[in-house]
């Protein structure tokens, strides 16, 4: 790290504080915490660990970090980089083998999108999997970014209003979820990443086409932040300010049963004669 000049310094100590300010906001580490840490060896997931692995040496609680990886069996899947990666760090860790590659070529028609499929099937596995090994947390590499590209893609192609939380409990009670990354964005995280040399394992190797619709909103908030700089943060940021009151949703207010106050207490007008 001596070789890291003051804009570099700046944006490791960015990166540190933002993932200790989410951790410390939603609870996501407590002490005794077995956290999986899923890594696939994109930018992402890279840095989560690396962020994680600081905050286990300052944080003033004991947690454990096991980093898992699953082996899709994409056909050029470099198997032999994350191990290799893990071991010199000095992290413990599990190469999950399951061969969903074929399941998803086998239910997706040729030159369709297969990340919907592949991802639900990943995340099923690894959620069975920390169960295995006793990890009472999961870890995952979504940032602030990919959380408002979900909140769009949701209100765009789903009509409802809902994105990536920071903290999740499975559907099955069985497992917590915790995205350490929520608050930090993807052109820091893509810096970090090139900074530190991670050995990148491209997300290609299975010829899938980009999933399209998240593209289109990719860009759409990309145009925006380029417009109005800061705009993105401000989208998240209103994630965290939610009012039901003014929005529409019949099952969080109470809009039936909405009367005027009787005991309200009379406004005091001032008229002015002109």
């Amino acid at each position: 790290m001596s070789s890291f000049s003051v804009n570099q310094n700046k944006l490791q100590k960015r990166l540190r504080r933002l993932t200790a300010q989410a951790a410390t906001d939603f609870g996501m580490l407590e002490e005794g915490d077995k956290v999986m840490v899923c890594l696939s060896g994109g930018k992402d997931s890279y840095t989560m660990l690396d962020m994680l692995l600081h905050l286990q040496k300052v944080a003033p609680i004991r947690f454990e970090l096991v980093a898992v990886n699953m082996d899709q069996k994409q056909p050029g899947f470099p198997e032999e980089v994350l191990p290799a990666y893990l071991d010199s760090i000095g992290v413990p860790y599990f190469i999950l083998e399951r061969d969903t590659y074929s399941v998803v070529k086998e239910k997706i028609p040729e030159g369709k999108t297969t990340c919907s499929l592949c991802s639900r099937l990943r995340r099923g596995n690894l959620y069975t999997f920390a169960d295995e090994i006793g990890a009472n947390k999961l870890a995952l590499g979504h940032h602030r970014d990919d959380i408002v590209e979900t909140f769009f893609l949701n209100m765009f192609y789903g009509g409802n209003l809902k994105a990536m939380p920071p903290k999740l409990r499975s559907d099955d009670g069985r497992n917590v979820v915790i995205r350490p990354l929520a608050y930090c964005n993807e052109k820091d995280i893509a810096a970090y990443a090139a900074l530190r040399e991670f050995p990148i394992i491209p997300c290609n190797l299975c010829g899938s086409q980009e999933n399209l619709q998240r593209k289109v909103v990719k860009e759409m908030l990309q145009s925006w932040e380029r417009e109005t700089p800061g705009r993105i943060d401000n989208i998240f940021r209103s994630l965290q300010h939610v009012q039901p009151s003014q929005l529409a949703d019949t099952a969080l207010f109470d809009f039936v049963g909405l009367r005027k106050d009787e005991q309200a207490v009379p406004r005091f007008v001032e008229v002015m004669n002109i």
